[in-house]
């Protein structure tokens, strides 16, 4: 049986239900919206990890699923707690539920995709790129600063330069223009990545386990991800990645302790692959809904054991 963990109409885990359904795999949903109605606990006990979770007033015993798939959201922003004091009870109650969910990812003996701990990599993109390097992907140049002298600078060096935020909160890539020179004395209270600009084709990978789902992405825009918000185009096709750069991403998931990640490529018109960074809980529902790649049919058979 899988367990799933999220809010079951976000599409990534819409779209592994309607796998989970068409090929008859049972499984189970833990709605973080009915968190009040949700109990669980576990032990650990000569190396053995047993417990129970209830859903829906039925009870399911942990060491019965064989695969879990977690989208969770930060459950401080759950509607059900908008109203709700700090100190309430109520949300007490939600955050040491979702700790134990959390804590029990990280011991539980069957497939999770992803464990808790390897995700962490994503919270610093300046940690995560030394990470990335160190498997063999070029990693554009780099200057993480609060001092707008130094950012004048990187610009006359690389000409065009791209900004982003540091934190694994996601943001929206930005080209560095004349407008933004004029305010740039407010990076000294928020440190602020740059980076070269690097020509060339995106490139999508999506690694679920040992199986490679590459998306080569056309746009106008410099940030593919809300072409639509710049008012620009984008085309997403599926591509086949030569066998030793389709290892290598499949090597730095496993570097990264990922099972299922989202990696951004950029290659180059002389082939040279540039890596900006991986994305360890990726929405592959906006790839596959423009390609008919098979990555939900993909996980559902990594998650079942199945392939």
């Amino acid at each position: 049986m899988i367990l799933l963990c999220g809010i079951p109409s976000e599409t990534p885990l819409a779209m592994v239900r309607e796998q989970l359904n068409r090929l008859n795999v049972p499984y189970v949903m833990f709605n973080q919206r009915k968190f009040a109605s949700t109990e669980m606990d576990f032990e650990i006990s000569r190396g053995r990890v047993t417990g129970e979770i209830q859903l829906e007033n039925r009870s399911y015993r942990l060491e019965d699923f064989c695969g879990v798939y977690t989208r969770l959201m930060d459950d401080r922003l759950l509607p059900e707690l908008k109203d709700e004091p700090a100190n309430s009870p109520k949300r007490y109650y939600c955050r040491a539920l979702h700790d134990t969910l959390i804590h029990w990812f990280e011991v539980a003996p069957t497939r999770v995709v992803n464990r808790t701990v390897p995700m962490g990599s994503n919270f610093s993109k300046p940690y995560q790129s030394q990470l990335i390097r160190e498997q063999g992907f070029a990693v554009p140049e780099t200057l993480i600063t609060n001092d707008p002298d130094f950012v004048r600078e990187f610009l006359k060096q690389h000409k065009r330069v791209i900004y982003k935020s540091i934190s694994g909160i996601r943001s929206i890539v930005q080209t560095l223009e004349e407008g933004d020179l004029k305010r740039l004395d407010a990076i000294r209270w928020c440190p602020t990545q740059f980076q070269q600009f690097v020509e060339g084709t995106n490139v999508r990978v999506h690694t679920v386990d040992t199986k490679v789902f590459a998306t080569a992405v056309s746009t106008d825009t410099t940030d593919y991800r809300y072409a639509y918000r710049q008012g620009g185009e984008t085309e997403l096709k599926a591509i086949e990645l030569p066998d030793e750069l389709a290892s290598r991403c499949i090597g730095l998931s496993r570097a990264l302790g990922l099972v299922f990640a989202g990696i951004d490529l950029k290659i180059t018109p002389d082939e040279q692959v540039f890596c900006f960074e991986v994305n360890p809980c990726p929405a592959f529902s906006y790839y596959e809904a423009n390609t008919g790649q098979p990555i939900a049919r993909a996980l559902v058979g990594y998650l079942a054991g199945t392939g």
